[in-house]
């Protein structure tokens, strides 16, 4: 997580595993959307910085942070993604809605990963305020949207080797 002493954009490059051959799914909530997307961008940025094939990134949205879990379960049933990436924005309100959603979303994508034996990464930023969103959406703390991609690559990686041994 992202605190004063760490940059969420920060990984040793050459720890990342070769991911020219994955394919990614990147579903992104379009609540918030100045936020939402500059961490799909951060996203999208790193898997082809890592080596990913532009044409093996599909990007959908959905309305909201409820629904990233059911446009990540659309990816998997109709497509051959090795990996789902939530990508979305919740600030707390005045409201109990923030811990219904951030729960529903956290359970969901948890859900989807095993249902399809497959990774579904959770990028979903719960933050207090909107300072706290642009500071980890390529502010102060990087992005969480980087975050994300590396943990889909080396969870797809995982998943390989698995298979493989």
């Amino acid at each position: 997580m992202a605190t004063s002493l760490k940059n969420l954009s920060s990984y040793d490059p050459d720890s990342i595993p070769d991911c020219s051959e994955y394919k990614f799914g990147i579903v992104v909530s379009e609540w918030n959307e100045m936020i939402t997307a500059a961490l799909a961008q951060g996203c999208v940025d790193t898997l082809l910085r890592q080596g990913a094939n532009n044409n093996n990134i599909r990007v959908q949205t959905v309305p909201g942070s409820f629904e990233l879990p059911l446009g990540g379960q659309f990816f998997f049933e109709s497509t051959d993604v090795d990996a789902v990436i939530l990508i979305g924005c919740v600030i707390q309100g005045e409201t109990k809605h923030f811990d219904f959603i951030c729960q529903a979303v956290a359970q969901g994508c948890m859900e989807l990963g095993m249902k399809y034996n497959k990774p579904s990464i959770f990028g979903l930023l719960t933050t207090n305020n909107l300072q706290q969103a642009i500071d980890r959406s390529g502010g102060i703390h990087g992005n969480k949207g980087d975050e994300a991609a590396i943990t889909a690559i080396k969870m797809v990686d995982l998943r390989k080797k698995s298979r493989d041994a």
